[in-house]
């Protein structure tokens, strides 16, 4: 449904801008057709007015007031002159003041209406529309006063002239702009569709140009000839394309390492299952042995798992507003049987630190830090976790008493597989940990402590930048009153 009502650019701009255009043109042509008839009917008037002069001046009197005789020398062309051609006709009416037909056509209603306040003219002249024998006419209405030696008198003289003309001269009038204003509206058309031909032309060819391209291929899209206003379509283009191959790279690598390293875990499995089978060792022992490559296998698994997840949560906009040392707490409290198992003297201390994080990325940053630390503390030593915070970031530090690392591992443990020693841990926990850090926008180190010229253990130190006070304020507002988030 969509799109069968979508249009394309150009139908789009056709009828935004032709429809306005259109209502425009059809109220100027209204509107110019109205006054063009005005104009007309003003010119028309005048003859009028004048052939009604002329018919004054053709009166004699005798008399004055009720007594005053009037006689006319009015011949039967008189009027011709007025007369523009044969498509209209003239014809006139004089009459006394009260109404008695002194000379003209007795078909012509009499005059019963009042002279203007304030006339076109000069003279005591009306003009309106009547008819005549079912004909309409154009009617100029004169209060003439008559005067000679014998006498002076007032006289109504009426002229009337049918519309065939006036008419004829409208409608030609209105033609003619009809004919302008369908030009200019076919001119615009025309322009509209030349002009989005060619501004759509660099979208066309870069159309083209990722039609043409291989299956598979995501790199950014190159088109410097397109205009100023398609380079933030093209660029939010670009991002979404990075993002879609950032995912499709990660599923690649997810899908290459869970192959190859679960792929050892299964085979030493299949080996020690055979092994038990043959009784080539004990039952007791074999099955410790399998559990401890299940073990390994599920914690490799598990990790993988993590890792993707991170990435999955990595894409999401906007996260919720935790307290890490909350979670902080919350971990260590679950990490306690294993601190107790090594008999370490744990010590925590914490400040709040909004971070705006997902609660599971916290919650999984901490748990490899701390576990990692527990596993290579020795025992019946200190092991310390402190945060600290400032305006801007928050610092989460790790203090355990182990060996501490070289610097050639530090580099390589941040690396995927990469183990402090080769038969502990799959690798995987200080790359997941990296990984959080760098979404959330922090960062990580690992640093030797020193004292007395030798290594005395190794600090874990994550920075994380800290949720504005407004941030923290609009998530307050969001949480209803039992702390929870509302949609």
């Amino acid at each position: 449904m969509a799109s069968r009502w979508s249009l394309s650019l150009r139908r789009y701009l056709l009828l935004g801008i032709l429809v306005p255009t259109g209502v425009f043109m059809l109220v100027n042509t209204v509107t110019l057709y109205r006054q063009a008839l005005a104009a007309v009917n003003t010119a028309y008037d005048r003859t009028l007015l004048a052939s009604a002069k002329s018919l004054g001046e053709l009166l004699e009197v005798e008399g004055q007031g009720a007594q005053a005789r009037f006689r006319t020398n009015v011949p039967y062309s008189a009027l011709e002159a007025f007369e523009a051609d044969n498509r209209s006709r003239m014809v006139y009416r004089i009459s006394t003041v009260q109404g008695e037909l002194i000379d003209g056509s007795p078909e012509l209603p009499l005059w019963r209406g009042r002279l203007p306040d304030r006339g076109p003219y000069a003279a005591l002249v009306d003009f309106y529309d009547d008819s005549v024998n079912d004909e309409d006419v154009r009617v100029a209405v004169l209060l003439q006063p008559v005067a000679s030696n014998s006498g002076m008198g007032m006289v109504t003289i009426q002229v009337a002239e049918t519309l065939e003309l006036r008419q004829t001269l409208a409608r030609q009038i209105l033609v003619d702009t009809l004919l302008r204003q369908s030009l200019l509206a076919a001119v615009i058309a025309l322009v509209v569709v030349l002009v989005v031909q060619r501004a759509t032309r660099p979208v066309r060819a870069l159309s083209a140009q990722l039609r043409a391209r291989p299956e598979g291929d995501l790199q950014a899209i190159d088109a410097p000839d397109l205009p100023r206003e398609l380079r933030p379509l093209v660029d939010a283009t670009n991002q979404v394309m990075a993002r879609l191959n950032g995912l499709l790279e990660n599923q690649k690598r997810f899908v290459r390492d869970a192959s190859h390293q679960l792929r050892t875990p299964l085979a030493v499995l299949k080996v020690q299952v055979q092994s038990a089978l043959r009784g080539d060792v004990a039952q007791m022992q074999a099955l410790r042995e399998i559990n401890g490559t299940v073990d390994r296998a599920t914690t490799l698994a598990n990790q993988m798992l993590a890792l993707a997840k991170v990435e999955q949560l990595r894409q999401q906009t906007d996260p919720a507003l935790h307290d890490l040392a909350g979670v902080a707490r919350a971990i260590a409290l679950d990490l306690a049987p294993l601190m107790a198992d090594k008999d370490l003297d744990f010590e925590i201390r914490t400040v709040p630190a909004p971070i705006r994080a997902h609660e599971w990325m916290l919650r999984e940053l901490v748990r490899n830090l701390l576990h990692n630390s527990i596993r290579h503390a020795p025992e019946h030593t200190a092991l310390t976790l402190s945060l600290v915070s400032d305006r801007q970031f928050a610092a989460l530090t790790i203090r355990d008493d182990g060996p501490g690392i070289s610097s050639a591992l530090r580099e390589r443990l941040f690396q995927p597989f990469s183990a402090g020693q080769s038969r502990s841990g799959s690798g995987l926990g200080l790359m997941i940990c990296r990984e959080i850090v760098t979404a959330l926008g922090g960062q990580i180190t690992l640093d030797n402590r020193m004292q007395h010229a030798r290594v005395a253990g190794l600090d874990a130190i994550v920075r994380l930048p800290l949720a504005s006070a407004e941030s923290a304020r609009t998530d307050a507002v969001r949480a209803g009153p039992d702390g929870s988030r509302t949609a």
